[in-house]
């Protein structure tokens, strides 16, 4: 097999894998992009261009409650967004709208801001965001508050500003969205289950603004789709049993211990 096709095939596979770790699958496909010779904008740009195998992972795994939900549209009424069942779907609404709002904003920021950085200045920040995301995630797994059942405006709102922030690599979307979700109130399962079925209309966003703004960076169309096809294989194989591992292991240490580390390497 052409090498090219091996390493897309591997990356692909990398993606699938730590889409659902909050360790900022971005971030880590990044480096591994620089480290094979990837100017750090393309390197960026391909990376969230692969969120769009795992958003289709995300789809298809949670396809029975995605249907759910688009059932309870035609019931929605602006009196009542935030009661029962129906509080999950404006959640999701209002946190699809904020997190593209950010997000966008994000993405030019990082366009100015990556250009200008060389390889090893990048490492260093991605390691420093990852620092700053384990600090975030062990404070809010260790306070105790109030506990809450459905997500509210504020719930909303906060989510989505954290997850339009992801899209800076070595932020982790799912350690942001899942803390914010956590500090709030709501339960684990719960908390993961409204970050991963949120991440599905942004992944999908930020892999198309990618692709329309900076193309496939020199990635052929083939080794792309292999790229894609791995991340969307290996992502669905992986997200049930990665999810209860998640659920089980502090990832506050491996976010800090691998934002140290990378930041000893860059500097």
């Amino acid at each position: 097999m052409d090498r090219s096709l091996v390493v897309a095939l591997v990356i692909g596979a990398l993606q699938g894998i730590f889409e659902w770790l909050p360790i900022s699958s971005e971030g880590n496909i990044t480096i591994a992009l620089s480290a094979l010779g990837r100017p750090p904008e393309t390197a960026v740009a391909f990376a969230l261009f692969l969120h769009l195998g795992t958003a289709l992972s995300a789809t298809v795994y949670y396809r029975e409650e995605l249907r759910g939900l688009i059932a309870l549209l035609p019931r929605w009424r602006p009196g009542r967004a935030f009661e029962g069942e129906q509080a999950v779907v404006t959640f999701l609404a209002i946190g699809t709208l904020v997190s593209g709002v950010v997000g966008i904003a994000a993405y030019a920021t990082l366009e100015e801001v990556v250009p200008a950085l060389t390889g090893g200045a990048v490492v260093v920040a991605i390691g420093v965001l990852l620092v700053l995301t384990g600090v975030f995630q062990r404070v809010s797994s260790r306070l105790d508050v109030d506990e809450r059942s459905d997500p509210d405006a504020i719930d909303a709102v906060l989510v989505g500003i954290a997850q339009g922030l992801a899209i800076l690599p070595g932020i982790s979307r799912s350690g942001m969205t899942t803390g914010t979700l956590l500090l709030r109130g709501h339960d684990a399962p719960d908390s993961f289950r409204y970050s991963f079925v949120l991440s599905i209309p942004a992944a999908v966003g930020g892999g198309l603004l990618a692709y329309l703004d900076t193309g496939l960076g020199g990635v052929t169309p083939t080794a792309a789709l292999v790229s894609l096809a791995a991340a969307c294989v290996v992502g669905y194989a992986t997200i049930d049993v990665l999810i209860r591992i998640v659920e089980r292991v502090s990832f506050w240490a491996v976010c800090v211990g691998l934002g140290g580390w990378r930041w000893l390497v860059g500097s």
